[in-house]
């Protein structure tokens, strides 16, 4: 099998793994924010290294909620200093201060994206969230967190501490395939499972709000004819979140 299409059949794999064996932790969590929009809250994602993308799936996008911010800290990101942020997100204090810039409330929920979850600052953005009246959901990969030892001095990882946790069914190192004659694996797909996820409980929570009742307040694509609707929106949120 060519190594094209043999990632498209990992990742394919590891989609249904995901459909097939996390629903109900997905829906629950699709549930939660349907609970927080339908009372005004907001829907809060934070993710480092690549997995801040996952945040950022969330935010500003055509068919994607209004009331979505992504937590984002550059020098946890890859394009300031990317070794740097390898090690700084291993550091301890770091998520109160991120967390402090945004005015998150008692019944918004978070999620959280780590695929390893061992490291200190997607743990304890969790555990600030909770101290602050927030529901917290973890992505992360079971099958790797649970060989490795918490980077956290409490001993405990991402899985450990979050009131719910979606597995995105990756394997240990992430890299999913590997190529004859050539001694490394490749392939990651915990972003795209990631991302799958995500979207999962953002259609199940809009699913959930139209079934009470409840109109979400929506982006169009802005390459359509969505700017007059977008910028009702972007007038009504622009004061609360930081990134619009």
């Amino acid at each position: 099998m060519s190594a094209y299409d043999q990632f498209v059949s990992v990742a394919r794999n590891q989609f249904d793994r995901v459909a097939d064996t996390q629903r109900s932790p997905i829906t629950t969590a699709g549930d939660w924010l349907a609970d927080s929009l339908a009372t005004k809250g907001f829907l809060y994602a934070f993710g480092t290294g690549h997995s801040h993308m996952v945040a950022e799936e969330i935010f500003y996008r055509a068919g994607h909620l209004a009331r979505a911010v992504p937590i984002l800290e550059e020098t946890l990101m890859m394009h300031l200093n990317a070794t740097e942020a390898t090690y700084l997100e291993r550091e301890q204090g770091r998520a109160k201060t991120i967390l402090d810039q945004y005015p998150v409330a008692p019944g918004d929920l978070l999620v959280v994206a780590s695929n390893g979850g061992r490291n200190a600052v997607p743990i304890e953005m969790v555990l600030e969230a909770q101290s602050r009246g927030l529901k917290t959901v973890a992505i992360t990969n079971l099958d790797q967190t649970r060989r490795w030892p918490s980077r956290h001095p409490s001993g405990k990882r991402l899985a450990d501490v979050a009131d719910l946790v979606i597995d995105n069914c990756g394997v240990d190192g992430d890299a999913a395939m590997g190529i004859e004659g050539f001694p490394h694996r490749i392939g990651p797909p915990s972003t795209i499972t990631g991302i799958l996820i995500i979207n999962l409980i953002v259609v199940h929570a809009i699913e959930q709000l139209v079934r009470r009742g409840v109109e979400p307040e929506i982006y169009i694509s802005s390459n359509t004819q969505g700017d007059d609707h977008n910028d009702r929106l972007l007038k009504k949120y622009k004061a609360h979140i930081r990134h619009l």
